[in-house]
């Protein structure tokens, strides 16, 4: 389908004004696949008229069903699963150490999509239960698009997104089958808490000892990632971790961070190095 540049301009700009993500050039062969069943719902034959009538003010919903299509909601659990052993078994048990007196973790899912990642936190906290008696243990999970903290706060998913990266125990010992979907068993939707959060906005309150943000800078123009590394930073403990996406980085993207020095992938606030 053919499509004009100011319609493709569109699209793009609408998709940043509202995410502060960037429709680059490997991302644009999405928009009519994308948007194919909007234009279907909405009785469009071309993308241009769907770009022409996005430019009306009372459009709004039209807008958000737009931003939401375009967005990216690839995910599984247990994402990239060597890096997130190294977090189960190294990272964790560290920052445990440096919080044995208050025995409190408070960790942050950015850019969470549809929750698997936020599930595969609680259910590797769960799995180790005599390491983790008595903690008081945070997870908070959010992202931009509402359809997907929706879907992820409901916690069903079909067979081929259980099978993703989610081994046959775990899948039949924290999710219940429900025809031919599973959801996630009502102690682990209760262990995590979802909402709505536009990276471009001021982070949830309060200062978390471990942030995930993987696979989401990525798509951020330069000048964006920096803010936004700069608003996690500010969220972060002291001491505390940033967990990125395999093919991430912030050298040369912030003054904030520095990579750990043992924590091969792992990124800290600049000056605190543990004695």
């Amino acid at each position: 389908m053919d499509m004009s540049p100011l319609a493709e301009g569109a699209f793009s700009k609408l998709l940043e004004r509202a995410t502060g993500q960037e429709l680059v050039a490997g991302r644009r062969w999405r928009i009519e696949t994308a948007l194919g069943p909007v234009m279907k719902a909405q009785g469009f034959d071309t993308l241009d008229q769907l770009a022409t009538r996005l430019g009306r003010i009372e459009e709004a919903r039209l807008q958000q069903e737009v931003v939401e299509a375009l967005l990216n909601h690839e995910t599984s659990f247990f994402r990239d699963l060597a890096a997130f052993r190294s977090f189960a078994d190294e990272v964790l048990p560290a920052l445990a150490e440096l919080r044995t007196d208050t025995k409190r973790l408070r960790i942050w899912s950015a850019g969470c999509s549809t929750g698997q990642e936020a599930y595969s936190l609680a259910i590797d906290f769960r799995k180790k239960p005599d390491r983790w008696q008595g903690w008081d243990i945070a997870i908070v999970a959010t992202d931009v698009s509402p359809q997907a903290v929706s879907r992820a706060r409901e916690g069903l998913y079909g067979q081929m997104e259980i099978q993703r990266g989610l081994p046959i125990g775990d899948m039949i010992g924290w999710f219940d089958a429900e025809g031919e979907s599973w959801r996630a068993k009502p102690e682990l939707r209760r262990s995590i808490s979802f909402a709505v959060h536009n990276l471009m906005e001021p982070p949830p309150l309060g200062r978390f000892d471990i942030v995930l943000c993987r696979n989401v800078l990525l798509y951020f123009p330069m000048a964006t990632r920096r803010a936004v590394l700069d608003r996690i930073a500010g969220a972060m403990a002291p001491d505390g971790l940033l967990f990125l996406g395999a093919g991430e980085t912030v050298l040369g993207q912030s003054e904030a961070f520095e990579a750990d020095r043992s924590l091969r992938g792992f990124y800290r606030l600049k000056g605190w190095q543990k004695a």
